[in-house]
């Protein structure tokens, strides 16, 4: 039998700031609960809420650790996301190298 699919994309985890954010301190590594809604201006609820959208989208891991869950970031998933940006940046690579040839090429009507 196979893995269950996600319930969320990763493109729509990592939409919300704040979920963004949570990846960022979870790169430091695993964290309870309440280590992590101590960074937020929101209610631990809140920040319980982000995280189970970003485990169902497979970016984060829980565990229970006695009375506490713990966290921890899995960045496989972010795969999907860096090739389809990759893709993209042909075109970024494009309009930069005409930007450096403006800016070398000397003002003929000076």
């Amino acid at each position: 039998m196979g893995q269950a699919l996600p319930q969320h994309d990763v493109y729509q985890a990592i939409a919300d700031p704040s979920r963004r954010r949570l990846l960022r301190l979870l790169t430091q590594g695993e964290q309870p609960l309440s280590a992590l809604s101590g960074q937020f201006d929101m209610s631990r609820t809140a920040v319980s809420k982000h995280l189970r959208v970003l485990r169902e989208a497979g970016l984060v891991t829980e565990r229970r650790a006695g009375r506490e869950t713990r966290y921890a970031f899995r960045p496989e998933p972010l795969a999907e996301l860096k090739d389809w940006l990759a893709y993209f940046e042909q075109f970024w690579d494009n309009k930069l190298a005409m930007l450096k040839h403006l800016a070398e090429t000397p003002d003929e009507e000076a």
